[in-house]
């Protein structure tokens, strides 16, 4: 352990109000060359090497969930603690009920394993009764608990939607929970660093979720495998904070380790005020130490692309894998025209669980109905864009609307927009994963097509024999009063 290494662990044990900034704050003595964000991160976060180059890093946020409970368990056998439960949370999210029907027996166990769990190691938990509950990666950034500079993790493969606000955030496996619990380190080795760049201007009606699917559309499902994808360009920075944290949580669906945008004065004012951020003089240090973690001229990269936000139109998944999307402009694929019979093979096997037809307009396709949630489009910004198209129009499919966290939900309530939904005939229901993976009960029939703002389409993602498009939370509600996936845009003509 280098001893740099060492006193930055002193300084983290001191809470999570004053880790968020001390390890942005080191100076660095020796000449570096430029780096980017990630090394920025890496740099402050790695307390030694191995021979093998993988790192031991220090861990600023662990959030567990329902699904952590393996991970209890393993420490228990140890007959070991949580090392640092000042600096893990809970949060109930995967498994709450959030339609009003009663949790089964099984669904009621893991609640109570999570609340067990957390109560027995003294950890946080934003549980079931509490009124800051949501979904882990919508309730860390709002309250806070999520800040630039921090190295995140969380058992769940969306972790990456916290480096949104400039973090080094991942998901990891069952085995690495148990060894941030014991240890409040982990191992790993550095990925690659990518930047990826949009610039220009997004028409009207094309958001965040639609930059997302149109990467990972381009570039494929391995686009960003073994990289930390670092998010630039000037529509990057037009994005709200909510729009980047969409983006983030998108990361993983390309194949990238994580995702991050580096801090700016929008971060900034997003961030102040909120539960767990520094206070007063402490703020003014900690800004300065979140702006300082931008790239520096010259930074270099191992992989880099470019996109024109003005060629970026309403996506929509038509296969069973978030790169198999097109615009909605656009014709289904024909497998008889693929490059390669492997490519044809694929094309055929998911337009026909899709029950798709080769070479038809995507636009038009009839969906059964329709979800609105989870954490990649839950925040009050995917309900208010949502809303837009729905005010004074009518459903003719079934729907549900599941806000990100509990807060989100008062928001939502008290600027009406619950109104709205209710109003078109959707269901206005409680906070939690919901439908995105079906694990509370929440189920899209067999056979039946979802248009879905979540963020997988495989294969009974959302309940055995499902079918999901994933497209943004306007154009969710555009297939809700249509019946059909439809392009939006003409629908929000003369809305703000």
């Amino acid at each position: 352990m280098t001893a740099t290494g060492n006193r930055s662990s002193e300084r983290r044990r001191n809470g999570p109000r004053n880790d968020a900034y001390d390890q942005t704050d080191r100076k660095m003595t020796a000449k570096m060359s430029p780096r980017t964000t990630l090394d920025k991160l890496w740099d402050s976060h790695q307390i030694l090497q191995r021979a093998d180059g993988a790192s031991l890093l220090w861990v600023d946020r662990h959030f567990v969930h329902e699904g952590s409970h393996h991970a209890f368990a393993r420490i228990a056998e140890k007959g070991m603690a949580v090392r640092h439960p000042e600096l893990t949370f809970g949060v109930a999210d995967h498994y709450v009920p959030t339609s009003g029907a009663p949790a089964t027996d099984d669904i009621a166990r893991m609640i109570r394993t999570l609340s067990e769990n957390t109560a027995r190691h003294d950890i946080r938990l934003f549980g079931t009764d509490d009124p800051r509950q949501g979904i882990v990666h919508v309730v860390g950034p709002e309250l806070g608990l999520t800040l630039p500079g921090l190295l995140i993790v969380c058992g769940d493969s969306h972790t990456a939607t916290h480096g949104a606000l400039g973090a080094y955030a991942f998901g990891i496996g069952a085995t690495e929970v148990a060894h941030v619990l014991a240890t409040q380190t982990i191992w790993q080795k550095k990925p690659k660093r990518m930047r990826l760049a949009v610039e220009g201007t997004l028409m009207d009606g094309v958001s965040a979720k639609d930059i997302a699917l149109n990467w990972i559309a381009r570039l494929g499902a391995d686009g960003g495998r073994g990289h930390a994808i670092e998010y630039a360009g000037s529509a990057i920075e037009a994005l709200s904070v909510e729009g980047r944290l969409t983006l983030c949580n998108l990361s993983i669906e390309g194949g990238a380790r994580s995702g991050m945008v580096a801090p700016d004065q929008k971060t900034l004012d997003w961030i102040k005020g909120r539960d767990f951020a520094p206070e007063g003089a402490d703020w003014d240090r900690a800004a300065e130490a979140f702006l300082s973690l931008a790239p520096d001229d010259g930074a270099e990269y191992d992989t880099e692309a470019v996109l024109d936000a003005a060629e970026i139109a309403p996506i929509v998944t038509w296969g069973t894998s978030p790169e198999e999307a097109l615009p909605i402009t656009a014709t289904l694929p024909d497998p008889s025209r693929a490059g390669s019979e492997a490519q044809a093979k694929r094309i055929a096997a998911s337009l026909d669980y899709m029950g798709l037809g080769a070479g038809r307009p995507l636009d038009g396709t009839p969906v059964d109905q329709i979800f609105i949630g989870s954490c990649t489009n839950g925040r009050i910004e995917d309900l208010r864009n949502a809303a837009a198209v729905l005010k004074g129009r009518l459903a003719i499919v079934p729907g549900m609307i599941s806000p990100g966290s509990a807060q989100v939900k008062a928001q939502a309530e008290q600027e009406g927009l619950d109104r709205i939904f209710i109003e078109a005939g959707l269901d206005w229901v409680g906070s939690g994963c919901s439908m995105c993976v079906g694990m509370n009960g929440d189920l899209v029939a067999p056979g039946k097509r979802c248009a879905s703002t979540t963020n997988r389409n495989f294969r009974g993602r959302q309940g055995k024999g499902a079918r999901t498009h994933l497209m943004s939370p306007a154009m969710a509600a555009a297939a809700a009063v249509t019946g059909t996936i439809t392009d939006v845009r003409p629908l929000l003509k003369g809305r703000a």
